[in-house]
């Protein structure tokens, strides 16, 4: 944010909270809490909590209810309810609405189990990141991926979302100060950033590989000058 005056506040009303709308292919936990302890146990995922300090889930199928190609998650008993479109607080209504008919004053939470974002590039540790928070802004997504290295380019970063069936792809400039009010600014689950390389370090990558070039003729061309003067001494 290089254009923000030293001696001045910039101020950026937060229209988008982050909220994070389900979409087919999330994988979601939902736990039911209420006075009746043996459907608590039909409903509930009884697996443990997923270990989010890795960067890869096995057998993450079995942590939590898979959200189908069509929206659908399927519930114990209740049968099959739509959630793709819906936050997490609509999603609990939605859900409580239907088990209301099993149970009386059910309790339901819902979060996501495979928030996940990527981050490559000229960044120091490029990968795929599971989030437990469901929440993240485009800065701590590359704090996570050790920032950018001195080949980043800042001014051109690249940003693929894929949202209600449609993957789009926008630039995003981190030396405009406007990127506080951006609505890429809060990060969705599969967001991907990629960090370009700027042209120097193409300079750089190509100048050595020119000196390695060079080197190697140098050296294809010295053997055998030297291969023949040793002759000449010999004799």
């Amino acid at each position: 944010m290089s254009d923000l005056e030293f001696d001045k506040t910039f101020q950026a009303e937060i229209n988008d909270q982050g909220i994070v709308k389900i979409q087919a292919g999330d994988l979601l936990r939902i736990s039911l809490s209420s006075l009746q302890p043996e459907m608590n146990t039909m409903f509930n995922n009884p697996s443990p909590d997923l270990d989010f300090n890795r960067n890869i889930i096995n057998n993450i199928n079995a942590e939590g209810f898979l959200v189908n190609e069509k929206g659908e998650v399927n519930i114990p008993v209740v049968g099959k309810i739509k959630l793709q479109g819906l936050t997490k607080s609509e999603a609990t209504e939605a859900i409580e609405k239907g088990i209301g008919e099993y149970i009386v004053d059910p309790v339901v939470t819902v979060r996501f189990a495979n928030f996940k974002v990527t981050v490559i590039g000229e960044v120091n540790n490029p990968s795929t990141f599971y989030v437990p928070s469901e929440k993240l802004s485009i800065f701590e997504a590359l704090g996570l991926a050790g920032d950018m290295t001195e080949f980043g380019l800042r001014e051109n970063v690249l940003l693929i979302r894929e949202s209600e069936g449609v993957r789009s792809a926008v630039r995003i400039d981190f030396n405009d100060k406007n990127l506080l009010k951006s609505p890429y600014y809060n990060l969705k689950q599969n967001d991907l950033i990629y960090v370009q390389p700027d042209k120097m370090k193409s300079v750089k990558a190509s100048t050595n590989e020119r000196s390695m070039i060079f080197a190697g003729l140098a050296v294809s061309l010295l053997v055998p000058i030297l291969f023949n003067w040793q002759n000449i001494f010999q004799y």
